[in-house]
């Protein structure tokens, strides 16, 4: 119903997406100048009051070369931003009454709004820690820990660095050996802040010798909070993510992993405001767009 409130129909969404695209009005080339663009009937497109220029705000967006309804577009980034641990693109199917190729394409292009904001910095109290992502060992693979060693680089893994009450990032990484993490580490975390780690020689000597105060908490000793010291807040979205893979997606291969992670990291540094809204806010066209109808 707040859905239906917002955008009855396909021109509704429309309205929307002219107002968000150009919020001081439509600039007119061959006017040079921005000009009053009327709706031309039976089209999703704007002509120039003045010359007939016409706009096609679909154009350079995800929407371009699409046959399916821009309200069924709204609708699905509605129901992917309702869900709190997603929704797959099956169900997405199902809800739209679309194809599955459909439903899929759509999906995909949604996500692709999902992205994570790579720039912005973090200081403070920073908790790191590594996932290991691609199932459990059967009965009898792992005896020991240099068993458990041995499966684990078998996996696919991510690294993710989490801000105390703030944003956090994730990335799939090759290995999780010190200089490929501290890489990410670098490019984020601004010097002189605290980190907050386990007790895993990644991390021992690397987190120091960036210039960062480095703490662990010593998990293999079944300590898990030390005052202040903990990782729960990294680990808890960990547990937020593979419960949203096994729960909603099943399974995953590693070539889309990142698409996966990334989507999880929006949805949580987002947790505080609308969703729905976060991801509209993320449409833009491509600045290379040509004028004219989608192709």
């Amino acid at each position: 119903m707040e859905f239906d409130r917002q955008f009855p129909d396909d021109a509704a969404c429309l309205d929307w997406l002219v107002g968000y695209l150009y919020p001081v009005g439509v600039h007119c080339p061959t006017c040079e100048k921005v000009t009053k663009h009327h709706r031309v009937k039976t089209r999703t497109c704007f002509a120039c009051q003045f010359c007939g220029h016409q706009e096609y705000p679909m154009k350079g967006t995800i929407f371009e070369g699409s046959s399916t309804s821009l309200r069924l577009w709204f609708y699905g980034i509605y129901l992917m931003a309702s869900t709190r641990g997603g929704i797959s693109a099956k169900q997405l199917e199902r809800e739209l009454g679309v194809s599955y190729p459909t439903a899929w394409r759509m999906f995909n292009k949604i996500r692709s709004l999902m992205g994570q904001d790579a720039d912005a910095p973090m200081e403070g109290t920073i908790e790191m820690d590594e996932a290991y992502i691609g199932g459990k060992p059967r009965l009898g693979d792992v005896r020991n820990r240099q068993d458990a060693r041995m499966w684990a680089e078998k996996k696919a893994k991510v690294f993710g660095m989490v801000q105390r009450q703030g944003q956090i990032a994730a990335h799939v990484v090759p290995s999780t050996r010190s200089a490929t993490v501290m890489e990410h580490v670098e490019a984020r975390v601004l010097p002189g802040s605290l980190v907050y780690t386990d007790e895993s020689p990644i991390y021992t000597r690397a987190v120091p010798a960036a210039g960062y105060e480095h703490r662990r908490v010593h998990h293999a000793a079944k300590v898990y909070v030390d005052g202040d010291v903990h990782t729960q807040t990294i680990e808890g979205f960990w547990a937020l993510f593979k419960g949203g893979l096994t729960g909603v997606y099943h399974s995953v291969s590693e070539k889309y992993l990142q698409d996966y992670v990334d989507e999880y990291v929006f949805r949580y540094n987002h947790r505080r405001v609308n969703v729905f809204e976060a991801i509209l806010s993320r449409i833009e066209k491509a600045p290379d767009a040509p004028p004219g109808p989608p192709a």
